[in-house]
């Protein structure tokens, strides 16, 4: 089988020859690591890991188009204070890892006015250059491609939260709620607007949604505030992916955000990642939950690939299961952390291969 055909065979649950096997990505400190441990600099690091699945989407930009001219405006020993592309004033700190959360300092969108002067000239779907100047050509090589080829769609939720803030989407949703609908419907049909060409123009496996709209503990938002502002434009976005022929419709959101998994698929989407485990999230259970309607990506606890070869056969073993009946692919639970040996990772990755062939014989 190509693996266009093995992951598409594992998202219908059809026969196939093993899962697929791959990643979601990467810490930079990782690969130097591993680097230091005996990745040669010079080999590519997905064939000397072996996988056999790789994620590729199109090129084409889906959000704030031009951007914000980043900056430093600030810089002392300890910390940079930066301008970024989009628009977020953020403070990081020196010496720390590259995923560290840095501190928020500001954010480009706090009243109608920014709305209006800030972020709608750069959510125009027309401005030049959101496709490649090849597009044509690369619509033309993607009809041969034997991978699975996906597109960014945006979000409802977590663009708005990222120019906004936290607590500043947060007291609108109760201060100015009718302002917040009207941005989220906004923003909406400029993803459909955005992504109409690339899904009638290319063949396309999945979409993918982001919102990173919980923590470790919950949502950011109640379910009741999802189905209120969220549920419709949800609908009104998936049901227009799907009328132009895109049949697995994937949304990422980190931390525990199980609460608001029915209403996604309410929503039209039936395919969810990264499956945090330390936030609580467990894939077996959600199969159990939310049967086979709901495909799943990730769901392996970074925590036991750090902690060697006992650890990680029991969290094989634990979504063993899953990989039988189809409908999942596993990876990390994020990004592969640093403190993963490469002998660590290795072994996973040799383990993984094994069952994913022995779970389809």
């Amino acid at each position: 089988m190509t693996p266009r055909e093995r992951f598409r065979a594992t998202m219908h649950y059809q026969p196939r020859d093993h899962c697929p096997w791959g990643e979601m990505g990467f810490w930079p400190e990782t690969l130097e690591r591993w680097h230091d441990e005996g990745w040669p600099r010079d080999v590519g690091l997905h064939g000397f890991l072996g996988f056999d699945w790789v994620r590729r989407d199109l090129p084409v930009q889906t959000s704030l188009f031009p951007g914000f001219e980043p900056e430093t405006l600030e810089e002392t020993d300890q910390y940079r204070l930066v301008r970024r592309g989009d628009g977020v004033v953020a403070k990081e700190f020196k010496g720390e890892l590259s995923y560290n959360m840095p501190q928020w300092v500001g954010f480009p969108l706090n009243s109608r006015r920014d709305w209006e002067r800030q972020i709608l000239p750069r959510l125009d779907p027309a401005t030049a250059g959101r496709y490649p100047d090849d597009w044509d050509e690369k619509v033309q090589k993607w009809r041969q491609r034997d991978y699975a080829l996906g597109v960014r769609m945006g979000s409802v939720y977590g663009y708005l939260r990222n120019w906004m803030g936290l607590e500043g989407i947060s007291v609108a949703l109760c201060d100015d709620p009718g302002w917040v609908q009207e941005m989220m419907n906004y923003v909406v049909d400029f993803f459909c607007a955005c992504g109409r060409r690339a899904l009638e123009e290319v063949d396309v496996d999945y979409v993918l949604l982001w919102e990173d709209m919980a923590c470790k503990t919950g949502p950011l938002i109640s379910p009741a505030m999802f189905r209120q502002f969220m549920l419709e434009p949800y609908q009104r976005l998936t049901s227009f992916i799907r009328e132009r022929g895109v049949e697995l419709l994937f949304v990422d959101s980190d931390g525990d955000s199980g609460p608001l998994i029915p209403l996604w698929l309410e929503g039209g989407v039936n395919g969810f990642y990264p499956i945090e485990r330390v936030a609580g999230m467990d894939a077996v259970d959600l199969r159990r939950e939310c049967g086979r309607e709901l495909r799943l990506m990730g769901a392996i606890d970074k925590r036991a690939m750090a902690s060697g070869p006992e650890a990680i056969d029991a969290e094989l073993a634990r979504v063993t299961p899953l990989l039988e009946e189809g409908g999942f692919i596993p990876w990390c639970d994020h990004h592969v952390p640093p403190d993963v040996s490469l002998e660590n990772y290795q072994y996973y990755v040799r383990r993984l291969q094994e069952l994913s062939i022995e779970a389809c014989a």
